[in-house]
């Protein structure tokens, strides 16, 4: 990951420790990176419905009096693929099972080592690639299509189109990766981390999803999501029109 790879990611941090945000924004701005702060779950969600998903978000677990960081992230995962790196001075084995298992990426132990957390940062976001569409409340594909992410639909030529959860979290999946074909095996772990999950079931929730967003009177349109059996499925190239 270069410098000028750096400076195109957006980082989400999530704690209701003043002290905590700053010593984060310190670390990650002198790295390069674009920081977002937010001092509660609610204040965080309400920055992702205003200005759109961040490329990564570092959360807090317990932010009493509101949603807990476990809340926050249950909620960004019903619309997104989101990595998270949960920091927190919780150290209970059960505590940190569940997160890495359920919601997390990566789990720092407070106190913390700055350094530390940039490298953990750039490690998971290396692993989990950019996203090739440029994130804004509302994120453009084309003149066409135009996902909200938070909102769970998409614009199809101005019409809203309601998404479920799993169809916007797919989408995310594939558009993250936009040119690049997914492994099947990948977006099933994605979707469905905890359960079992099979071939047949995604190919259910990609079929809806085709018949929402796909051009259904210009069959000479280049398709949104193709796929290639045996192997996973690709979102179009992002391109200038």
């Amino acid at each position: 990951m270069s410098d000028s790879d750096i400076n195109n990611y957006r980082i989400l941090a999530v704690d209701d420790d003043p002290f905590n945000l700053r010593i984060v924004s310190h670390a990650l701005e002198q790295s390069g990176y674009d920081v977002v702060t937010a001092g509660s779950g609610e204040e965080a969600l309400s920055a992702i419905t205003q200005y759109g998903l961040p490329h990564l978000a570092i959360v807090d677990i317990h932010m009493p009096p509101g949603m807990s960081g476990f809340e926050f992230c249950r909620s960004i995962h019903q619309f997104s693929d989101l990595p998270v790196i949960m920091l927190t001075a919780v150290n209970e084995e059960s505590t940190v099972v569940e997160g890495l298992e359920e919601h997390a990426e990566d789990y720092i132990i407070k106190p913390f080592n700055p350094g530390e957390l940039t490298a953990r940062v750039r490690r998971v976001l290396q692993r989990m690639g950019d996203f090739a569409y440029e994130l804004k409340s509302l994120t453009r594909v084309d003149e066409r299509l135009v996902i909200d992410f938070p909102g769970r639909q998409a614009l199809v030529n101005n019409k809203p189109v309601s998404l479920t959860p799993t169809e916007t979290k797919l989408l995310y999946i594939l558009m993250r990766s936009a040119g690049h074909t997914v492994n099947t095996d990948f977006i099933l772990r994605r979707l469905w981390p905890l359960e079992p999950a099979y071939e047949d079931r995604l190919h259910v929730h990609m079929h809806r999803l085709r018949r929402k967003i796909e051009d259904k009177q210009d069959k000479s349109r280049l398709r949104y999501i193709s796929s290639e059996r045996g192997v996973g499925y690709t979102f179009r190239q992002i391109t200038d029109e």
